[in-house]
């Protein structure tokens, strides 16, 4: 078998040799021709072998040698950072649209009839204390509370979520109605400091020595001039009522202000979500309404914390009320439209 697959070779090497297209010689590169076309060209050069590589054996050893921890969500974050630096987070399509969105029906936050100082009467220094009357209007926190983003209503749901897996659901139940409760007296006790004292009733030392109280000492320093307290507005034209904590001069400017408590600190006014809403809501109420002779151009939110921390005022000056404004605009018309398409006709 062998003798034979020798022959064969044999015979195919003289029929080579033999041929005019092809041809053997003696050369340091051997290879095939035909059509006097050579086919034994050069090897091309792998890019890698010109590195250096005594030079950098270390790093590729170093490399190659390496046990790290399976690597997570987080910790590729932290090295992004590390190699691209923080992320900027640029607005959506979506935002800029809604912050692009005018409100169909506009309507002036200030009343440009009315001025900033009351018309003065006998009992001016008895803030007013009107009661709030349920009737078919609907309330500022009703329309904020129905015209909710998906995104807060997704963060909403994962916190009660949690909050009910880590309490269970009458845990939960009893947590919800402390925290109504302590909010309650927080505002009780506020009413009760700023309310003149003529017209005290008992003060409940228990509430007053509370450390939320402690916690807005540095704000109460700054408000004098109480014009309200726990009063009712309504907005004559955009129909809507409110029943707002306090209307009164912080920092010699005269503001609707909204006691806020919270578990977690909020120094940014961003991290109070709808509450600048709510605030200018009531600016533009009582300037609308006609149980109010004065005329409001800022607002505050007071976020104060259990522990007695200082607590964070955000201050909102007629610009920015002005901003947050056509904002609260919006939802009443979002508001509006929703309660429309619920009707049957």
């Amino acid at each position: 078998m062998k003798t034979l697959k020798m022959k064969a070779f044999q015979t195919i090497c003289r029929q080579l040799t033999s041929s005019k297209g092809f041809s053997v010689e003696p050369s340091p590169r051997v290879g095939f021709s035909t059509s006097s076309y050579w086919c034994g060209r050069k090897k091309k050069m792998n890019p890698y072998e010109e590195v250096n590589q005594e030079k950098y054996s270390d790093l590729v050893q170093s490399v190659l040698s390496f046990r790290g921890h399976a690597q997570t969500p987080e910790s590729l974050f932290k090295e992004d950072t590390l190699l691209y630096g923080p992320v900027s987070k640029c607005k959506t399509p979506k935002q800029d649209e809604e912050e692009a969105r005018v409100p169909g029906n506009w309507f002036p936050l200030f009343n440009a009839e009315r001025s900033l100082k009351p018309i003065a009467t006998s009992d001016a220094s008895i803030p007013l204390k009107i009661p709030l009357q349920r009737n078919k209007i609907p309330s500022v926190t009703r329309v904020l509370q129905q015209t909710m983003t998906s995104e807060q209503i997704f963060y909403l749901e994962r916190w009660k979520k949690r909050m009910i897996l880590e309490l269970g659901e009458d845990g939960f139940a009893e947590y919800t109605s402390n925290i109504f409760l302590q909010g309650k007296q927080f505002h009780e006790a506020l009413e009760s400091i700023l309310s003149p004292q003529g017209n005290l009733k008992e003060r409940d030392e228990n509430l007053l020595e509370s450390g939320y109280i402690e916690s807005v000492q540095h704000v109460l320093k700054d408000i004098s001039g109480v014009r309200a307290l726990e009063s009712a507005v309504q907005h004559e034209t955009l129909k809507y009522v409110g029943l707002l904590d306090c209307v009164a001069e912080y920092q010699g400017n005269l503001c609707v202000i909204d006691w806020k408590t919270s578990e977690k600190p909020k120094p940014f006014i961003r991290n109070t979500f709808d509450n600048p809403l709510q605030v200018v809501a009531y600016v533009g109420a009582i300037n609308h309404d006609g149980n109010y002779s004065f005329q409001v151009h800022c607002g505050l939110i007071v976020v104060a914390y259990k522990d007695g921390s200082p607590a964070h005022p955000h201050f909102m000056d007629p610009e920015l009320c002005s901003q947050y404004w056509a904002k609260w605009l919006l939802r009443l018309e979002e508001y509006t439209k929703k309660e429309k398409n619920q009707t049957p006709d």
